[in-house]
C-alpha cells in the first residue's frame, strides 16, 4: 500500500470521495512480477491507480474489487497459471499470487481515507510502516518509527490484536524484525485461548481463526560508505547509486575528496575515516543495512578505520588489497585488539572473483560481493566464489583459453593483486 501513497492526493476518485477498495499481494510463490505489498486502488467506477501483474490478472482483481464494494467486506482471491486452460485467469509466468481486497472505510476500524491522508503527508523516501490487520478483525496501525517502534508499548497494535497481552507478545516477537529491517510480510497469530467458540456449541468443534497481519515497512534508503577518493572509489559510487544505496565518499585529503567527478555522491566528506565512521556511528546514522567499502588502501586510514567498522555490526565491510597487505592488514588489527570472529566478516581482499581489471569492473565485483552477502544462506551454493575465501593469486596468469573469462598478468605492488 506505501507504494500508492505518493500518487493517492491526485487521483480523482480518492479527492472526489468515490467509494474504493484497495487490493494488495500478500502471498506469492515462483516467478511474479511485483513484490509482496505492491498495491492497486480500484474506484467504486472501476477506475484503477496502481498494477499488481503488469495486466495479467488486473481485470480480474477489479472485478474481485468491485464485487467487495458491492458486498461491503475482504475478500482473498488466488491467482495462478492452468496449463489445462489457456483462457484461465492467470500468470504466464507461472507463479502464484494471493491478493487479499479490502473495501476502503467499510467497518470503523478499516482504512478509509484519513488514514491514507495522513501516510500522503510523508516523503516518499521516509520511514513509515503499516501494520493490517487481514482476517475478520480488520483495522490497521500506523507506525512513524518502524526502526524504534516497540510492540509490547504500543496501545494501539493491543486494540488491533485484542489487547491479550500473550498475543502482543507473539506479535512483536515477530513483527519488530520485519519492522526494523524495512521488510514485508505476512504474520500469523494464534488467537488467544478461550477465543473459540464455546464447548458443546454447534459451532465448537471449529478451530478459532487465526489472527493474520500484514506488515509494509519502508525505511530511507540504506548507506554505503566509502572510503578512498582514487579511480576505484570514482567508479564504485555510481554502482552503490545504482544499487539504491545513499552513498557518502569520505578521504581526509581534500586535494582529492574536492575533485569534480565525485559530485554525484550523496554526501562528500573531508575527514579521518575513522573519526568519521564513529561520529556516524555515535549520532545514529548508520546501522545493521549499512555498508563500508575501505579503498584507500593505506595502513594509516584502514587499520582505524576497519577497527571502528567491524565492531559496528554492519552488512559488509570490505577492504581493498593484496593478498600480502591483507595478512599485514589481520596482523595489525589482531594486534590492535580486533576480536578474531569479528575478522570473519572482514571481506579481504574486497569483491568477488570475477576476473576484474578495470576500476568500472572491480565495482562490479563489490557490488556483487554486497548482493551475495544479502542473500539467504539457503543460497549461498548458488554464488560466485569470494576472493577472501581463497588462496594463492588475485588474479590468473595463464593466457585466457577460448570461451573462458578474461584474465591478466599481475602487476607488482598493484593495490588489487
Amino acid at each position: 500500500m506505501l507504494d500508492l501513497i505518493p500518487s493517492l492526493g491526485s487521483w480523482r476518485p480518492a479527492v472526489s470521495g468515490q467509494r474504493c477498495a484497495v487490493a494488495t499481494i500478500v502471498a506469492a510463490g515462483g516467478s511474479v512480477p511485483r513484490p509482496l505489498g505492491t498495491s492497486l486502488l480500484v474506484s467504486e467506477h472501476g477506475d484503477v491507480l496502481g498494477s499488481l501483474s503488469g495486466g495479467c490478472v488486473e481485470g480480474a482483481v477489479v472485478d474481485a474489487a468491485l464485487q467487495a464494494m458491492r458486498d461491503d467486506g475482504p475478500r482473498l482471491e488466488s491467482f495462478g497459471y492452468s496449463a489445462e486452460d489457456a483462457f484461465a485467469v492467470g500468470l504466464t509466468c507461472g507463479g502464484e499470487l494471493e491478493v487479499h481486497i479490502q473495501p476502503l472505510g467499510s467497518s470503523p476500524e478499516a482504512m478509509d481515507y484519513a488514514m491514507l491522508n495522513s501516510l500522503a503527508g510523508h516523503h516518499s523516501t521516509a520511514a513509515l510502516a503499516l501494520i493490517r490487520r487481514l482476517d475478520a478483525g480488520g483495522g490497521a496501525v500506523v507506525v512513524q518509527d518502524p526502526v524504534r517502534f516497540r510492540a509490547m508499548e504500543s496501545p494501539e497494535l493491543a486494540r488491533l490484536v485484542g489487547d491479550h497481552p500473550a498475543t502482543v507478545y507473539a506479535a512483536a516477537a515477530q513483527l519488530e524484525p520485519l519492522l526494523q529491517g524495512g521488510r514485508t510480510g505476512m504474520v500469523r497469530l494464534a488467537p488467544p485461548e478461550g477465543c473459540g467458540p464455546a464447548a458443546g456449541s454447534v459451532s465448537g468443534d471449529r478451530q478459532p481463526e487465526p489472527i493474520t497481519l500484514f506488515v509494509e515497512s519502508r525505511l530511507p534508503a540504506a548507506r554505503m560508505l566509502i572510503f578512498g577518493a582514487n579511480d576505484f572509489g570514482a567508479a564504485l559510487l555510481p554502482a552503490g547509486k545504482l544499487l539504491g544505496y545513499d552513498v557518502t565518499l569520505c578521504d581526509a585529503r581534500p586535494a582529492f575528496s574536492s575533485q569534480g567527478r565525485f559530485v554525484a555522491a550523496d554526501q562528500v566528506v573531508t575527514d579521518w575515516p575513522h573519526r568519521y565512521l564513529a561520529a556516524e556511528a555515535a549520532a545514529g546514522c548508520v546501522d545493521g543495512r549499512s555498508v563500508v567499502c575501505v579503498l584507500t588502501h593505506d595502513p594509516k586510514f584502514d587499520i582505524p578505520l576497519l577497527e571502528t567498522a567491524l565492531g559496528l555490526g554492519l552488512a559488509y565491510v570490505g577492504a581493498m588489497g593484496s593478498r600480502r597487505s591483507h595478512r599485514q592488514r589481520i596482523d595489525a588489527l589482531l594486534a590492535a585488539g580486533t576480536p578474531a570472529e569479528a575478522l570473519e566478516r572482514l571481506h579481504s581482499p574486497i569483491g568477488l572473483d570475477l576476473g576484474a581489471v578495470t576500476p568500472a569492473e572491480v565495482a562490479v565485483s563489490i557490488t556483487a560481493e554486497i548482493l551475495a552477502s544479502r542473500a539467504p544462506a539457503s543460497l549461498a551454493p548458488l554464488t560466485a566464489s569470494s576472493l577472501k575465501d581463497g588462496s594463492g593469486p588475485i588474479h590468473h596468469t595463464e593466457p585466457p583459453a577460448v570461451h573462458e573469462p578474461r584474465t591478466h598478468e599481475p602487476r607488482q605492488e598493484d593495490p588489487w593483486t
